[in-house]
């Protein structure tokens, strides 16, 4: 990818999360491990006057359940 993200790109975030976390279940997960694996992703950074709250994890993780939504629809449709 190359650029750099941080806790307001949301979207960027989930789409990373499907793609690297297949296996984990968003809808499960606890707001400390939702941050650990965010702040593991390749080209996050956190970005100065952007920390993060509740209110992004909530967001990041609802987005990460949309995309992963949408990927189990795809996989459905090319059947």
């Amino acid at each position: 990818m190359g650029d750099t993200f941080h806790w307001l790109d949301v979207d960027l975030i989930a789409e990373e999360l499907v793609e690297r976390y297949p296996d984990h279940d968003p809808i499960t997960i606890s707001f400390p491990d939702l941050k650990r694996l965010v702040e593991e992703l390749d080209d996050f950074e956190e970005q100065r006057g952007h920390p993060c709250n509740e209110r992004i994890l909530e967001a990041i993780q609802a987005s990460w359940i949309r995309e992963r939504a949408d990927l189990v629809d795809d996989d459905d449709e090319d059947r």
